[in-house]
C-alpha cells in the first residue's frame, strides 16, 4: 500500500505544478491556521459558518485549514504527493460547490480559481510527485530511471 502511494511517474511535468500548488496551499493554510499574511488565525476561522451547513462547523473548518496547510506541504515536497493532493481535492470541491458556485470569473468570486487548483490537484493525484520529489527518491522508480 505504502509503495503504491509513493509510486510516481518519471516526469518533469509535475514539478512546476507541485511547486505552484504547494506554495498556494501552504500560504492559504497558514493564513487560516497561524493568522499570517492577513489571515484570521485558527480560532477566528473556525468560528465561521461551514458550507452546506456542515456541523459541527468548527470541526469541518479546522479540517479544511489543516488539509490546506499539510496537503500543500506534502505536495510542495513531493512527499506522499498523492495523499497531499487527496487532502486538497475535497477542500476545492466544497469551495467550488459550496461557496463559489453560480459564478465563473474570479473577480465575481466565481469558480475559476478553484477549478484551476482542483485540476492541478487531480493531475498530481494521477501522476504522483514526479522528478525531484521525495516520492521518487523513496520509491523503486530510481532503479528504472533512464
Amino acid at each position: 500500500m505504502f509503495r503504491t502511494l509513493m509510486k510516481t511517474q518519471p516526469t518533469w511535468m509535475t514539478l512546476p505544478v507541485r511547486l505552484a500548488l504547494g506554495c498556494i496551499f501552504i500560504a492559504h493554510g497558514a493564513q487560516k491556521v497561524f493568522g499570517v499574511w492577513g489571515g484570521k488565525g485558527l480560532s477566528a476561522f473556525i468560528e465561521g459558518t461551514a458550507p452546506f451547513g456542515l456541523q459541527p462547523a468548527w470541526l469541518w473548518l479546522g479540517a479544511a485549514a489543516f488539509a490546506e496547510l499539510f496537503g500543500g506541504l506534502l505536495v510542495l515536497l513531493g512527499l506522499l504527493t498523492r495523499f497531499g493532493a487527496l487532502m486538497i481535492v475535497p477542500v476545492m470541491l466544497v469551495a467550488m460547490f459550496g461557496v463559489h458556485w453560480g459564478r465563473f470569473f474570479l473577480q465575481d468570486r466565481g469558480i475559476e480559481y478553484t477549478l484551476a487548483l482542483l485540476a492541478m490537484a487531480l493531475a498530481l493525484l494521477i501522476a504522483g510527485g514526479g522528478r525531484i520529489s521525495f516520492d521518487e527518491a523513496l520509491s523503486d522508480t530510481r532503479t528504472r530511471r533512464r
